[in-house]
């Protein structure tokens, strides 16, 4: 297909559109590229991040040409907001989901037969109804938009067995011009979408996957309640954002502790009823509820731009998805947070899910054999209930998400169809040829065991992320391809401050190398010179203290390092080894179990051919003053606590640190210029309240007191009386 040039005329016809429907007057970067390529009628896949406005790639050619445009969504909510803000500016739009009653069902197909529509949303799982396929095969179909396209690439992180069929779908309606969009996706579900649905030489635009308003970071927590804090914490100083949870469970767990705190949350998980599903979303998107606490169910097509921060409660199974969610923060431009609480124990769940999502060949056999022989012999249908079907199976060996997974390969492959049994909360199985043995049908047990494969690397992946010391942004941007992407210069790892990273000396640093060999004798060197983990961190942490523990085995209890730090705390070696981790001296591996060794950092630093520089809060003794420290930030903490004037107030300084951030921006001048580090420190531990107070500490010269001492002095007098 030769590919045309947008005329003058055809860009007058948008940009006419543009202001008359959407109140704009230009396009945004990547928008621009896209609206171009669909208007000279290209095949197109688009990469947009969340929040740049894929919406508009479809709907502005849609008005700017005769024929309908359909639009193939995945969730009733994202319909219903887009036809809802459609319609409130005149253009003829309309959705056909599950949702609709008989009256309104026949109101819009009545509209479509008589070509009314110029934007029709449908649902995936639509197209399977032939009667619905013979009414769009006499409809003039300008364009096919497939919005959330990493739904149909079995290798994407939200895989949807009802998109597979578009392919089919796009054919049979005699292959209309298509654009498929997405916020994420790498190269594998690039090539899937575009070999799915057969696109004609396409226009392959990204957009580029940084977001340069948000502030990315990730918090090692060791347990609850170091999360419950943390999110308390930033919940106060952010306000309005949305917290992920994996599970329903901790979905309550943080829902109950927020409103313990007297926060305005609301919960949503797939769990609840409708009405208190959409109850939620509402008080969330219309701003009655400050924050929603919920699982990944919730967020596809929400569309409020104030919200200031994402916090995931545990990691999610994917890069894709955690930075599609993250995502969500800041759609208004404005700076907003996304934080990621870590705790490698979490890895449990993902790895739940990760069996759940990927049934053996032999458990879909099974499966398949239990649905032939005990369907009804004249109607070939039964009534089980998936968890039914997994008793059947094995009882608790069976994971029943597993089994839900093997009944969607099944309908995939022909074998069986579902349907609701009346006045039944439960679905009923027809099997649709009990004659047909399992060799027969079209599954591919080389496919589900390259899908497990990939689906693993994926855990792997936000496992290494969750353990990077680089820049947030950019290790994402890397991993979907944007290799060259720089620092960010914002996130919790370029934002560090180095005055909370000392050098290391003294007793210290033979603590940490102490560690660290002890972090060696309980791993494994290959003959390459690369290091394994045997062990995780809690219990190479309970040989280094001597533990006598039944888990102590023989091997830990014969190494030289057994009981090498057996005068050290446990909550002090804790916060070694996650000053360690930080530093990179230690790396963890992916999977269930968090198997710990050395960096090639940490085996430099170990043999003294480098030395290092960490944060020394809460393990130190140079940071409990026994000794001087060498920095200077280390000098001012022993001259304040010298004087007897207490601990730093860490948010305090967190909120003096922004101040100064915005002052620096306003005034386009280096942070430094505006208060030292030393100077900021010591505001956060004295917390003057006047300016005659706060001159007396040093660094507080004429100029400061005279530019802009004032607005540091009312932030804490607001912070001390709040």
């Amino acid at each position: 297909m030769g590919v045309r040039m947008v005329s003058d005329e055809e860009s007058d016809v948008v940009m006419q559109a543009l202001q008359q429907y959407f109140g704009f007057s230009s396009l945004r970067a990547g928008q621009d590229e896209v609206v171009a390529a669909v208007m000279a009628g290209r095949d197109t896949l688009a990469i947009m991040p969340t929040g740049k406005g894929k919406s508009l790639c479809y709907q502005l050619p849609a008005l700017c040409r005769a024929g309908l445009t359909i639009v193939v969504s995945p969730l009733i909510a994202l319909m219903k907001d887009q036809v809802d803000a459609l319609q409130a500016r005149g253009i003829a739009a309309a959705a056909i989901n599950s949702s609709l009653g008989a009256e309104e069902y026949r109101s819009v197909m009545a509209a479509l037969r008589r070509d009314e529509l110029k934007i029709l949303y449908v649902a995936p799982e639509r197209f399977a109804q032939e009667g619905f396929m013979n009414i769009l095969q006499g409809v003039q179909i300008s364009l096919l938009a497939i919005d959330e396209a990493h739904c149909l690439s079995q290798w994407g992180h939200d895989f949807r067995p009802d998109y597979l069929r578009l392919g089919k779908v796009r054919e049979r309606l005699g292959c209309p011009q298509t654009i498929a969009l997405t916020a994420t996706a790498t190269s594998f579900v690039r090539e899937d979408i575009l070999a799915t649905l057969q696109l004609r030489e396409p226009a392959v635009i990204v957009s580029g996957f940084a977001r340069e308003n948000l502030d990315f970071g990730i918090t090692h927590c060791e347990g609850r309640k170091a999360k419950f804090e943390r999110i308390a914490r930033v919940v106060r100083q952010w306000k309005k954002g949305i917290i992920y949870c994996s599970t329903r469970k901790n979905v309550m767990l943080v829902f109950d502790e927020l409103s313990s705190l007297g926060t305005n949350a609301v919960a949503y998980h797939a769990g609840m009823t409708d009405e208190e599903r959409a109850f939620s979303q509402d008080a969330f998107i219309s701003g009655r509820s400050d924050v929603v606490v919920a699982t990944n169910a919730f967020g596809m097509g929400i569309d409020r731009a104030d919200v200031r921060f994402v916090i995931h409660y545990e990691i999610p199974g994917s890069v894709e998805a955690y930075y599609q969610e993250a995502g969500r923060a800041g759609r208004d431009g404005e700076r907003s947070v996304c934080e990621l609480l870590f705790n490698h124990a979490d890895l449990k769940t993902q790895e739940f899910f990760f069996e759940g999502s990927n049934p053996s060949l032999q458990l879909i056999r099974s499966l398949y054999n239990l649905l032939r022989f005990e369907c009804n012999p004249d109607t070939h249908e039964l009534a089980l209930t998936v968890d039914a079907m997994a008793e059947r199976l094995g009882g608790k060996e069976v994971n029943p998400m597993s089994v839900g997974t093997a009944l969607s390969c099944l309908i995939h492959a022909g074998a069986i169809e579902r349907f609701d049994i009346a006045g039944s909360n439960t679905r009923g199985t027809r099997v649709l040829n009990p004659q047909l043995n399992f060799e027969c049908l079209p599954i591919d047990g080389t496919t589900l065991e390259e899908k497990a494969r990939r689906d693993h690397l994926k855990i792997e992946a936000i496992t290494r992320y969750a353990y990077s010391v680089g820049c947030r942004q950019q290790w994402i941007l890397h991993y979907f391809g944007q290799t060259d992407a720089e620092p960010c210069g914002h996130c919790d790892a370029c934002a560090v401050d180095e005055s909370e990273r000392e050098e290391v000396q003294g007793e210290d640093l033979l603590l940490v190398r102490k560690a660290l060999a002890g972090v060696a004798r309980a791993s494994r060197r290959g003959t390459d010179g690369t290091w394994s983990g045997i062990y995780g961190r809690g219990r190479v942490m309970d040989m280094l203290r001597g533990s006598k523990s039944a888990g102590m085995n023989a091997h830990l209890k014969s190494l030289s390092t057994y009981g090498i730090l057996s005068h050290v705390t446990d909550t002090c070696l804790k916060a070694m080894f996650r000053a360690m981790h930080e530093g990179g001296l230690l790396q963890s591996s992916g999977g269930d179990k968090p198997l710990i060794t050395l960096t090639e950092k940490g085996e430099a630093v170990m043999q003294s051919r480098c030395g290092i520089r960490l944060s020394l809060r809460g393990w130190s003794q140079q940071a409990a003053g026994a000794a001087m420290p060498a920095s200077r930030a280390g000098r001012t903490r022993a001259v304040l606590q010298s004087m007897g004037l207490g601990r730093m107030d860490k948010e305090l300084y967190s909120l003096l640190a922004e101040l100064r951030r915005d002052i620096a921006e306003e005034h386009h001048m280096p942070a430094y210029r505006v208060m030292h580090n030393e100077t900021l420190r010591a505001m956060a531990t004295l917390k003057p309240t006047t300016p005659e107070a706060a001159a007396n500490i040093k660094g507080v010269g004429p100029w400061l007191r005279k530019t802009f001492l004032a607005a540091f002095v009312e932030l804490i007098q607001d912070y001390e009386e709040r």
